[in-house]
């Protein structure tokens, strides 16, 4: 995990965190979405000095690709959390270029794991910028997993990283060396179950997609 998963939170109801810094007009044209897939777009918190909302593409490009379109080119969704740090494609933006995205669940084998509160939550990510020769940017991302707790583990043998509310900031927080980078990593480890549900998937196309 992480190949789809959803956002029906309504706009008010949205962690304050997130409209600190909206793109302009995103009240208006913001909708709650059943289904999200690789290479949609999605809704990111980052901070590059100071915290703000964004949209990005799911998949992430490396800044060196020559053609971010190429179908043939990876654009890999996930990221595994236990190598996230040595991988050529990802220790850049594991060091410099973390976010989180909202979301109410996510999908594993017809079924949804949310909170039983039904609350939203955050997916850990990592985010980066291409960069055309005429200098144009497209802003892609990827979502981080572990290995899974008892509750995921039925479905699937990865799960996503979910960022505790109220570390969120701190995560998204530029950080000055590797000791404060590490000091990040135990919220890699995974997260407890007790306070989620898994509830079979009645739609069809809602199905798990494969990971990296």
């Amino acid at each position: 995990m992480c190949g789809s998963f959803e956002l029906t939170t309504k706009f008010e109801n949205l962690p304050l965190v997130l409209k600190k810094d909206l793109p302009a007009g995103f009240k208006e044209k913001y909708t709650t979405q059943e289904l999200i897939k690789p290479t949609d777009p999605v809704l990111v918190l980052k901070n590059e000095g100071k915290i703000s909302t964004t949209l990005m593409l799911w998949g992430f490009i490396s800044e060196w690709a020559k053609d971010p379109f190429d179908p043939s080119m990876p654009r890999p969704f996930n990221a595994r959390a236990e190598t996230v740090g040595e991988k050529k494609l990802f220790r850049g933006s594991w060091r410099h270029r973390r976010c989180v995205l909202p979301a109410n669940g996510f999908h594993e084998k017809s079924h949804r794991i949310s909170r039983k509160d039904s609350n939203p939550f955050w997916l850990a990510g990592i985010w980066n910028i291409w960069t055309s020769p005429e200098g144009s940017e497209l802003q892609t991302c990827c979502v981080l997993t572990s290995p899974p707790n008892d509750l995921v583990r039925p479905f699937h043998n990865r799960m996503p990283v979910i960022i505790p509310n109220g570390l969120e900031e701190e995560w998204i927080a530029p950080v000055k060396d590797r000791l404060s980078l590490k000091a990040l990593e135990p919220i890699l480890i995974g997260w407890s179950p007790e306070e989620w549900k898994v509830e079979p998937i009645n739609k069809p196309s809602l199905y798990q997609m494969s990971l990296f």
